[in-house]
């Protein structure tokens, strides 16, 4: 492995067997056995990856967001952690951690997440459920539940066996 485009802090805690292309920025973050994190992706602290997951190039994960095992993450995925984002406080100063909370957002085991979507804070995505690529998730989606669209809109179930 070519550690010399890797920016991975000494915070990060990485599972076995994990795979770091180059160009990534983690830092306070926990990645599981036998993941994999591609190019240009950004991990921040207090973020889980779990196990056997695929995180595709241009995703951001930021704080806040647990990604539970065996789930896609799909090129230029965006997690979001503020609902009501600002630049400064009440007192017109650049905000700091201080002035806002952490939204969290739940990716559940299985799930698959397509290039481009945009999930937005407090929402959880069910087990084994897909969220089609370009889609805004909004809201909750079912395990097992197939959404797309903006805002993303529930299309059908997976048959299971």
């Amino acid at each position: 492995m070519d550690l010399k485009f890797l920016c991975v802090a000494a915070d990060v805690t990485l599972g076995e067997n994990v795979s770091l292309a180059s160009f990534i920025n983690l830092y306070g973050c926990r990645i599981g056995d036998n993941s994999k994190i591609g190019a240009f992706v950004e991990i921040q602290k207090n973020a889980t990856v779990g196990r056997n997951c695929k995180v595709s190039s241009h995703a951001f994960i930021c704080e806040g967001v647990t990604i539970e095992d065996d789930v896609f993450v799909g090129h230029g995925v965006v997690f979001i952690n503020d609902t009501y984002p600002r630049a400064t406080n009440s007192a017109g100063a650049l905000q700091t951690e201080a002035d806002w909370k952490i939204e969290p957002t739940l990716v559940k085991k299985g799930a698959s997440i397509g290039s481009g979507a945009v999930l937005l804070a407090n929402v959880t995505i069910g087990e084994d459920a897909i969220v089609g690529a370009g889609a805004i998730v909004t809201a909750d989606v079912p395990p097992g539940g197939v959404v797309a669209g903006n805002p993303a809109r529930l299309v059908r179930f997976i048959e299971r066996d």
